[in-house]
């Protein structure tokens, strides 16, 4: 299975290395200062071309709402971080087709409007004020670092910046960086899906998610696919392909779609919310995630349902057994020498110190 995702999720990376570059954090803080439209779309925006690792997310979230971003405009900003990149479009895509990457991206955005719609009907300025409160601690989370990182390339023409030995570094760093950060998730995912796949029966998941039974399965699936997600402690791109089981196992499709959403609410994710903001506002965060990755999940199975755009295959493989020469394996090539140049290029510019630093507190002076 990771020979069939190893190009999109390279390409994913290069291209949040190449908006990393060039964007600095400082601005994207300053565009998403207000409370309006064009911010909400702005956080969708500058999120979906962002580094897909849940953690980074999160803690460069803090980092936004530290600078000058809104609350509601720094968890949106992580929403579409985690649910709208590149990488997981395309991995969805090889994996399990075309109707998961449409739902993803449809789900995606009707999560990003009903997180917005939630927090301007439920969120008090004391919230928010113990939030800005308990963020300016710096308690350590994970991957603080990564979020404050800044190795934007400024000043001079674009195409001077971008043909420059600085950018160069720049995106190999970035790019080494992102793929680091979710290595783990990725093992950890294909590890438990091998197990889940081999190892629990047919009629165990049938029994979990109530297949079979219409409407009640439909709205089961929505409702258990967060929670599952929140117990398997993988995020990120590590979902895809324990989605593939779930999906293999009977759940419906607005639950395998809301299963994918749910990697902001696992527990260390939870608990980290829990020092970068409060334990009231962790769980105020938990409730309204849930509702908003339900709802979409709900909303969006129920769409594709009624369109005819539900797979109606099952038998998605977890792991592919053989490696063939096709296409596939070309861009693989292509990627694994795209690879070793950025590498090279990182390795000789410091980018072992760089990794040291990916955990450490953050400096917000940039």
């Amino acid at each position: 299975m990771f020979w069939q995702v190893l190009w999109p999720l390279a390409l994913g990376f290069l291209l949040s290395a190449g908006v990393e570059t060039f964007v600095p954090k400082r601005a994207i803080a300053r565009a998403l200062g207000r409370d309006d439209a064009r911010s909400l779309v702005l956080a969708t925006a500058f999120g979906a071309a962002s580094s897909s690792c849940s953690y980074a997310a999160v803690a460069l979230a803090r980092t936004l709402f530290r600078k000058g971003a809104t609350l509601p405009n720094a968890i949106i900003f992580e929403f579409a971080s985690t649910n709208l990149v590149f990488e997981l479009g395309l991995v969805l895509l090889i994996l399990l087709g075309w109707q998961f990457l449409a739902a993803e991206f449809a789900g995606g955005l009707v999560m990003v409007v009903l997180v917005a719609l939630i927090f301007r009907l439920t969120l008090h300025r004391g919230l928010v004020e113990r939030a800005q409160r308990q963020a300016e601690r710096g308690l350590l989370g994970r991957m603080e670092g990564h979020g404050a990182m800044d190795m934007t390339v400024t000043g001079g023409a674009l195409r001077q910046r971008v043909l420059s030995a600085r950018a160069f570094t720049s995106m190999s760093h970035y790019f080494v960086m992102n793929a680091y950060s979710v290595w783990t998730d990725l093992v950890l995912g294909f590890l438990i899906a091998g197990a889940l796949g081999a190892w629990v029966p047919d009629d165990a998941w049938a029994k979990l998610f109530i297949t079979g039974h219409g409407g009640v399965t439909a709205l089961w699936g929505a409702l258990i696919g967060p929670l599952v997600a929140m117990l398997s402690f993988v995020c990120s791109i590590g979902n895809v392909p324990l989605a593939a089981v779930l999906w293999r196992g009977g759940i419906s499709f607005g639950g395998a779609i809301a299963f994918i959403f749910g990697d902001l609410i696992i527990i260390p994710i939870l608990n980290i919310y829990r020092r970068y903001y409060s334990g009231r506002v962790s769980l105020y965060l938990f409730i309204l995630s849930y509702m908003a990755m339900a709802l979409a999940g709900l909303v969006i199975g129920a769409i594709f349902t009624a369109l005819g755009w539900v797979p109606a295959n099952r038998n998605v493989a977890v792991f592919a057994t053989t490696i063939s020469w096709d296409f596939n394996t070309l861009l693989n090539i292509a990627t694994l020498g795209l690879v070793a140049v950025l590498l090279v290029r990182f390795l000789r510019t410091g980018g072992v110190s760089m990794l040291r630093e990916m955990n450490a507190p953050a400096d917000l002076s940039a």
